[in-house]
């Protein structure tokens, strides 16, 4: 069976899962199109990300994806906290502020109980993914005894083979293009693939469909990854500008205005590739003290960003994006999922 049937989708393009971006409306429009769309509820509560999900379907009757966290919980080490919050205390009080004395663990893991699968179980969207790590054997049990297709991101071919003994049945091969955190399993490691190299080391040793994430901007990007063995491309720094996204203005002025990212920690405990900014030039210094555990750090962030952006300095925010973002287009969902067949097939 192909990938399009097994998931009931008519293009093989995907809407990356972005939490804090993604919402039911854009979800919906990449879905009414044909194509695989998606919600990001790693950030929610599971009553939040119940409403997200029935908002979706009462939005679309075509599939869509949802995707959680897997990290491993890790406990906060109070050194680590406390010399964090100490770094971060010049930029606190730049704007006359004060950091918290304490960090909280502001996203749950889908590893942790079963509220989230219980979420999935009720509202049954037709595929569930996965970021930073594979579920418990009795919620992927529980999933396929639903028929909810499931999918998990791999950075490497060891995590793309535990996916599959772990008996998955998509494999997201995140290159590290990708905008947004990096799927890695072991947070302090990561092998740092670019995607095409991926897909193809992939796709010679695992046996499932392997979906091509990472740096895919149009219709050509996304056809030779095809020509290298990937079954669907997933985008999405590019969906992002769209106007049903829920980025903010600054976010979206940005992603116009810069074209260089990188890959830091120091936003939220855990790699991930965002736009050039202060993060970047003055945070990750060499003498930066160790980040607490994810996600930790970014409580500390999000607070930090909130702060300068009521002063109208948005250099502290979390903007995400791949390293192809040079290449975004201002386009609405709709209009952007139907470039890039035109661009896939006529090219």
């Amino acid at each position: 069976m192909s990938i399009l049937e097994l998931l009931e989708i008519k293009h093989p393009i995907f809407l990356a899962p972005m939490a804090g971006v993604s919402t039911p409306e854009l979800a919906a429009e990449v879905s009414n199109q044909g194509a695989l769309g998606s919600l990001g509820l790693g950030a929610n509560t599971p009553e939040s990300a119940k409403e997200l999900i029935l908002k979706t379907q009462q939005l679309s009757d075509h599939p869509f994806q949802v995707n959680f966290f897997c990290h491993q919980p890790e406990p906060l080490n109070p050194q680590h906290e406390q010399q964090w919050i100490e770094y971060l205390t010049p930029a606190f009080k730049k704007f006359d502020a004060q950091p918290p004395t304490e960090l909280k663990c502001i996203y749950p893991s889908f590893l942790e109980n079963d509220d989230f699968l219980n979420v999935v179980l009720e509202t049954k969207p037709k595929a569930v993914s996965f970021h930073f790590g594979i579920p418990h054997a009795h919620k992927i049990k529980a999933l396929k005894n639903a028929g909810i297709i499931t999918m998990v991101s791999a950075t490497n071919l060891i995590e793309a083979q535990a996916i599959e003994a772990a008996g998955i049945d998509l494999i997201i091969a995140q290159g590290i293009e990708a905008g947004g955190h990096r799927g890695i399993f072991n947070q302090h490691f990561d092998a740092a693939i670019k995607t095409s190299d991926l897909v193809e080391l992939l796709t010679q040793h695992c046996s499932r469909p392997i979906i091509a994430a990472g740096g895919i901007m149009n219709g050509d990007q996304a056809k030779n990854m095809l020509k290298h063995g990937a079954s669907a491309v997933q985008l999405g720094t590019a969906f992002v500008q769209c106007k049903s996204s829920s980025a903010n203005a600054a976010y979206r002025k940005a992603l116009f205005s810069q074209s260089i990212t990188q890959i830091s920690a120091s936003l939220s405990g855990r790699p991930a590739r965002g736009l050039l900014g202060t993060w970047h030039t003055q945070i990750d210094a060499p003498n930066r003290p160790t980040v607490p555990a994810y996600p930790y750090t970014y409580d500390l962030a999000k607070q930090l960003m909130s702060i300068a952006s009521q002063h109208q300095d948005y250099s502290y925010g979390a903007f995400w994006a791949g390293s192809n973002v040079s290449q975004i287009r201002e386009l609405e969902a709709a209009d952007l999922v139907n470039q890039l067949i035109v661009e896939m097939t006529t090219r």
